[in-house]
């Protein structure tokens, strides 16, 4: 296997918070190690299209505080396509790129993992996604930053809620994931949380009213993950209409919004640890590894299991809800 040189930086999938300070540790750590740097914009897209450019220190000045990605971001579905694999991999060699890190989540290390079988690269990941859904690290880059966004906005819509004796569901990203929905509705005080890991047969909108909605209670939050599945808030909402039409019911979609914004201290703090190992980790001849956080420390985790591995929820979050809610 040739020494690595030159490595190559790119974010891919939906953009987070701390993914600017994830590109600053990596280059800065490759080049104090002697790595030469080139920055890929667009991804996996523009690895296929050739939008690659060197990389200095300068280029990752003043971006720490930075949201969303100055690599910018796109999905390839051309990727996904042996030729197209085969055309990032020709130019990749013509800029004389020898390792890639990866920033992204559960798509994008698939796509890395991929890459680095047919091809023989080192491939490192960082878990660049708000949802905190890859398995094997506690946290991921831009969960914390989206969390405080999606409180933020929970304790504005409980002013309404309260003058008005109403029932908000708000509805918050996390895909098949409940983590922001769960964690935030713990700080934002809601009344409960509707996740998808707790699709069991209970039916948790029945369960809420009958807990949630008492007389002590003149308004109520609702925190929902959303859900291709179930329709995710306007579902439940359009459901209490039918079922419970003495409640005045309205739904915010906070979108787009909990995606942007400064990344928080902890995750400039963790997207700079994972930037610095990730070139620690080429160091040490490491290949298709995914750089982790548990219980504070470091670890490296093979691609097969951050991505083929539901990460689990914990359950003593979901009862915290409930006997808070009271």
């Amino acid at each position: 296997m040739e020494p690595v040189k030159c490595i190559g930086i790119l974010t891919s999938g939906g953009d987070a918070p701390g993914m600017n300070a994830a590109i600053r540790a990596i280059t800065r750590a490759a080049i104090y190690n002697g790595f030469k740097v080139k920055g890929i914009y667009r991804g996996y897209e523009g690895l296929i299209n050739n939008e690659i450019k060197d990389f200095t220190t300068e280029n990752v000045s003043n971006i720490i505080q930075r949201g969303g990605t100055i690599l910018k971001t796109a999905r390839s579905e051309e990727f996904r396509t042996p030729e197209g694999r085969k055309k990032a991999y020709e130019n990749m060699r013509s800029h004389g790129i020898n390792a890639l890190v990866v920033i992204g989540g559960d798509g994008s290390l698939t796509g890395a993992r991929a890459f680095a079988e047919e091809y023989d690269i080192p491939c490192i990941g960082l878990p660049g996604t708000i949802d905190n859904d890859l398995y094997g690290t506690d946290t991921t880059i831009g969960y914390d930053t989206a969390m405080n966004t999606i409180v933020e906005c929970v304790d504005k819509i409980r002013d309404t809620a309260t003058s008005h004796d109403r029932i908000f569901f708000v509805e918050v990203m996390g895909r098949d994931a409940g983590f922001l929905a769960q964690n935030s509705a713990i700080a934002a005080g809601a009344e409960a949380a509707i996740i998808p890991e707790d699709q069991t047969d209970v039916d948790q909108l029945e369960e809420f009213i009958s807990r949630g909605c008492r007389k002590t209670k003149n308004s109520s939050i609702v925190i929902v993950s959303e859900s291709k599945k179930d329709g995710g808030a306007m579902h439940y909402a359009e459901r209490v209409k039918k079922e419970y039409p003495q409640y005045d019911v309205r739904v915010t979609i906070l979108g787009h919004l909990q995606r942007g914004g400064s990344p928080s201290a902890a995750d400039r703090i963790l997207a700079s640890r994972l930037g610095v190992a990730s070139i620690d980790a080429i160091l040490e001849g490491q290949r298709n590894v995914m750089m982790g956080i548990q219980n504070d420390q470091v670890v490296y985790v093979p691609f097969t299991k951050a991505i083929k591995n539901d990460k689990p929820i914990n359950r003593d979050l979901i009862r915290v809800v409930d006997i808070l809610s009271i």
